[in-house]
């Protein structure tokens, strides 16, 4: 609720009546819908329930209830638990994210004709007056009608030296009031506030980049295309050439067809992705996007925003020097002394000189006066307990423009993207603060941004996995190349100012010749990735400001500080709660762990897609399908769920190599090979030997897991303690669904004949893919043949 306070208003500063606000209301003119928000529960639930695999597993799931064999329906509590934790995942992110949006709004103070309240920033209407001052974030663009203050635009430009302001000039939502208080009078309100123009550019529906999903989305569709001929000619085969019961029939053909859908793979994909999200945040990393955890551990170039993720966003003191007749000391301490005396008022400068002398071990006692920082004078001063008049601030309001040579010969020391102040002692000051007598110089110092203390481990991490970096920022260029070598970026001296490339042609050009960018606009900053994007480049981008909302957007994996604008939070993949970009190889490693494990456990589940496929097109023409849904949950659980699952959460810090669907395809293809050989076998043997539809599917469920078995073993080299107990396991729950689960499952008794088709069908299945797997891993991966049948399955018609 709003709070009232009754106070006299001077006619310049008079604020609007409830009626000329009802008015502004009832046309719009609030300043509502700013931002970009993040997805709503229904927008999330809806994305991962509208999918065609949950259509696919719902429509067989139909056909299997109408049958009444309930218990053929356990395949739905995969399509259930993959709903659930996709959801969970998404919308526990997005709550966290909401809660920072509401831990860093701040009510406005709002001057009407009433008097002043405090308001919400959405309740402000155009033409209000609003009162800010130190740390306060300008809620809508205005125009100063009183005070003089030092703004912060850093969130807007990505410069972060402050900007002064008087009456008249203009304010950007967004900013920062850094020192000083004003009344401003609010110009522009919602959609054409400055921040709501850029924010709603990036208000658009971008596209997921994964390759694994790629890879899913190929693979179901690639089912779904095949399993409704396929299904629908087996189960017409079965019904009229076989004169099966109907029941029998829809069972026989859904058996065939829901192996050609992955669903434990996707369910897999999403417990993993969920399980690296679960991790991230316990590091105060927050995941929005799970598929976003790969594309990062692909990446091969970064751009970096200046401000709040190689700096820290803060000022430090670079360095002191005393002026001839003065000693470091007395420089240090009148600067200690001065930030002391202001720390009420603290704006950047003066919390990085309060920094400073607590390095310095500097404990001055209170002053007896302090005259704060005002951005029309540009300097702050204080009176000591002894009488001393102190004084800091830029040269020419201090010394005075005939005096600048002075402190610039003591300038020369300093790097020249370094902010010079200096420091004296004058006389006294008058009652409003001005200088009384002339200035004695004591000395300078240089103030500077803050490099973050992981900034040079991190970038080293990245240059050694082959990632390239970029620097892109709103500040100077020359301000950012010294920042960026720094920092550790390789090259940042080859640098450029982004107001001379005028032309899209200039910028293009620029993306191979530059390294650090400058001076850059926010839409430049999206222009530049779109145009790594046309070099084949996979980029992820950092940022914490308004200004780099439009790049975030446009890039593959996007990343943002907490501490940064809503809108960068919110369109952004990752949120580093704490701002620390130190947890980037963090991310990268769940990522490796994910891509590497998921490569592994993929290849599992792709046998069962393929084999079930071309046995179904078989027993079309030499019926009957050897297994029931049932058998099919006991091959799935024991074969390819539990080895999955435990193969897939072990450690893994390899790097990433390959297309994941090859690398699947390289492992998958010759244990289906195997397996379709050894059920054709049995089923010619067993029309032979007489046996029935439950000894046929009874042996072919065997052989399946004896070649399922052989592919954990290969995939699990080398052989570790847990690995081999988990081939025991597996083993162990297929004997145990063979003899004392058997009639569950629908398992016969076997016999002699039954016995002789599995030991020999299955010695020679288990040898017949070994030596396809070797030859698989050495020839696949260089076949271009084969990449180009799997870029044809994957929808891609370019050879990157």
């Amino acid at each position: 609720m709003a709070q009232t306070n009754q106070t006299r208003q001077s006619p310049a500063a008079r604020g609007l009546t409830d009626e000329e606000v009802a008015a502004r209301v009832a046309d719009g003119r609030t300043n509502a819908n700013t931002d970009v928000r993040t997805k709503s529960v229904g927008q999330i639930v809806a994305e991962h329930a509208l999918t065609l695999f949950n259509a696919v597993n719902l429509l067989l799931a139909v056909l299997v209830l109408l049958t009444g064999q309930y218990r053929n329906m356990l395949f739905m509590c995969v399509v259930a638990a993959n709903l659930l934790i996709g959801v969970v995942q998404e919308v526990r992110a997005k709550r966290m994210v909401d809660r920072l949006t509401i831990l860093t709004q701040k009510e406005v103070t709002v001057v009407r004709a009433g008097g002043e309240r405090t308001l919400p920033p959405a309740e402000l209407v155009a033409d209000d007056l609003v009162r800010l001052a130190h740390g306060d974030q300008v809620p809508a663009d205005a125009v100063i009608v009183e005070g003089f203050v030092s703004m912060n635009e850093s969130l807007l430009t990505g410069e972060s030296k402050p900007v002064s302001k008087g009456p008249g000039d203009e304010l950007l939502s967004g900013s920062f009031v850094d020192a000083g208080s004003l009344l401003a009078r609010v110009t522009r309100v919602g959609a054409e506030g400055y921040a709501a123009r850029i924010n709603a550019e990036a208000k658009y529906v971008k596209a997921v980049r994964s390759e694994i999903q790629d890879t899913l989305r190929a693979i179901i569709r690639l089912g779904t295309a095949v399993l409704v001929p396929l299904g629908l000619g087996l189960f017409l085969r079965t019904r009229l050439m076989d004169g099966a019961a109907l029941e029998d029939a829809v069972l026989t053909s859904v058996a065939a067809v829901i192996g050609m859908i992955p669903q434990g793979l996707v369910l897999l994909t999403s417990s993993v992705l969920a399980i690296a999200t679960f991790r991230l945040g316990r590091r105060m990393v927050l995941v929005q996007q799970a598929y976003c955890v790969e594309t990062l551990a692909r990446v091969d170039t970064l751009c970096l925003d200046k401000t709040g993720t190689i700096t820290t966003g803060e000022m430090e003191v670079g360095s002191v020097v005393a002026a001839p007749g003065a000693c470091e000391g007395d420089v240090e301490d009148a600067l200690a002394r001065i930030a002391r005396a202001n720390e009420a008022d603290a704006n950047e400068t003066s919390r990085a000189l309060l920094r400073h002398a607590a390095e310095k071990d500097l404990a001055p006692e209170p002053a007896r006066r302090a005259v704060p920082f005002s951005s029309a004078r540009k300097y702050s001063g204080c009176v000591t307990a002894d009488g001393r008049a102190l004084v800091m601030g830029a040269a020419s309001f201090v010394l005075g423009r005939g005096r600048t040579g002075e402190a610039d010969a003591l300038a020369r020391a300093f790097d020249a993207t370094e902010r010079v102040l200096v420091v004296g002692e004058c006389a006294s000051f008058s009652d409003e603060g001005e200088i009384v007598g002339e200035v004695r110089l004591l000395g300078c110092v240089a103030i500077r941004d803050e490099i973050r203390a992981t900034a040079g481990e991190t970038m080293r991490f990245f240059l050694e996995q082959g990632v390239e970096l970029r620097v892109i920022s709103g500040d100077d260029p020359r301000t950012v190349a010294a920042i960026a070598e720094r920092a550790g970026v390789p090259e940042a001296g080859r640098y450029v100012d982004a107001t001379t490339l005028d032309t899209p042609e200039k910028l293009d050009a620029a993306v191979d010749e530059a390294r650090v960018f400058g001076r850059v606009t926010p839409q430049q900053k999206r222009d530049l990735v779109r145009a790594l994007h046309r070099r084949g480049r996979t980029v992820a981008m950092t940022g914490d400001g308004v200004n780099d909302v439009l790049a975030l957007r446009e890039a593959d994996c996007s990343v943002a500080m907490a501490s940064g604008s809503a809108a960068a939070r919110n369109v952004s993949e990752i949120v580093l709660a704490d701002n620390d970009f130190a947890h980037m190889p963090e991310v990268v490693a769940e990522g490796r762990r994910s891509i590497n494990n998921l490569q592994r456990s993929a290849s599992l589940f792709l046998v069962k897609t393929v084999f079930t496929a071309v046995l179904a097109l078989v027993c079309i023409v030499m019926p009957p399908y050897p297994f029931i849904p049932i058998q099919m949950s006991l091959l799935s659980t024991a074969v390819i769920g539990i080895p999955s699952f435990v193969l897939a959460l072990e450690p893994n810090h390899e790097l990433v190599r390959g297309n994941f669907l090859v690398n699947v395809l390289a492992r998958s293809l010759p244990a289906s090979a195997a397996i379709v050989c050894a059920l054709l076998a049995e089923l010619v043997c067993g029309r032979a030997l007489g046996h029935s539809f439950g000894e046929i599917s009874s042996v072919c469920t065997v052989l399946v897991a004896f070649v399922g078995v052989a592919l954990v073993w290969r995939i699990s080299q080398p052989m570790t303690p847990l690995r081999a107990a988990l081939l025991a396991v597996i083993i162990a729950i297929v004997a145990l669904g063979c003899t004392l689960l058997a009639p569950f499952f629908e398992i016969v008794d076997f016999t002699g004949s039954m016995g002789a088709v599995i030991v020999a069908a299955g010695i020679v299945a288990v040898a017949f893919f070994c030596w396809l797997y070797d030859r698989s891993l050495a020839r696949l991966g260089s076949s271009e043949r084969f990449l180009e049948f799997v870029r044809k399955v994957e929808g891609r018609n370019d050879s990157n």
